[in-house]
């Protein structure tokens, strides 16, 4: 069993528990009356921004990894995340996971009022509805769907369910194999440089597949970016989306990271 497996594995046992906690009737019957709402919060829209982006930074929140252990165990999300925001991310990514990352579903819950013009990504090993419902719930804007978590099946209900509830949807892939899973319903187009078994970083993974993939998708460069030169090479490659954790959350303080990496960005000579 690979990292992968043993994530996903373990997360069927966390969703089952967390379904124990909060039927699903119960759950599902919250966000209709929530996204029936003539007050709700509309749904920004992730893919819009970085198309209309000049940087194109999503800026994550995460405290810890699987492969490199605790990255930084003391942040909190709400002195992190509004930084990103008003530092000039285009979008926000929330690692939602708890045993491998350290992170939980109400770090959004607490972000959200401190961040309400810049979109949040839930960011998950989603293998169930019930999760959707849960991103809808805590008030995230987009989700993440890994193609090597997911039957073919599995991946086309959960994309329809996810924009039903008004979630866009970012794709991620890592092997050409899995270009199957690209439709045009996707939002998003995302490769992660890191393999997720083996957690192997490699950028030049993003210009590969890039080569393969329509032109008409917001594709987004996710994993091992962690220079602003790459930023620029990988946005003439077609890139629009650039996902960045690590690079800031080592940073004592990741929102100074994160404006000294777009100024740098807008200047030729770095």
């Amino acid at each position: 069993m690979d990292i992968l497996e043993e994530i996903v594995a373990r997360k069927r046992l966390e969703v089952a528990a967390r379904k124990e906690l909060l039927p699903p009737r119960q759950l599902y019957a919250r966000v209709e009356e929530r996204l029936l709402a003539s007050n709700r919060r509309p749904h920004l829209s992730m893919r819009r921004s970085l198309a209309e982006s000049d940087s194109g930074i999503i800026a994550e929140f995460k405290r810890k990894s699987p492969s490199k252990g605790w990255i930084h165990a003391d942040a909190r999300p709400e002195d992190v995340v509004p930084l990103y925001a008003t530092g000039g991310a285009s979008a926000l990514s929330i690692l939602t996971d708890e045993p491998y990352f350290g992170g939980l579903p109400s770090f959004i819950t607490d972000v959200r009022p401190l961040v309400p013009d810049t979109p949040v990504l839930r960011k998950d090993f989603i293998i169930d509805e019930y999760q959707l419902f849960e991103a809808c719930d805590i008030g995230a804007d987009a989700v993440l769907l890994i193609a090597a978590d997911l039957k073919p099946a599995l991946f086309r209900s959960l994309l329809a369910t996810a924009h039903e509830l008004g979630l866009e949807v970012l794709l991620e892939i890592h092997d050409p194999h899995e270009l199957d899973y690209v439709v045009p319903e996707v939002d998003m187009l995302g490769v992660n440089n890191r393999h997720l078994g083996t957690f192997h970083t490699d950028v030049q993974q993003s210009y590969d597949i890039a080569r393969l993939l329509p032109s008409d998708f917001v594709l987004v460069s996710e994993s091992g970016i962690s220079a602003p030169q790459t930023v620029r090479e990988l946005r003439a490659a077609g890139f629009r989306g650039f996902l960045i954790g690590e690079t800031f959350m080592r940073e004592a303080d990741p929102g100074a990271a994160l404006r000294r990496f777009i100024q740098q960005l807008s200047s030729p000579e770095s």
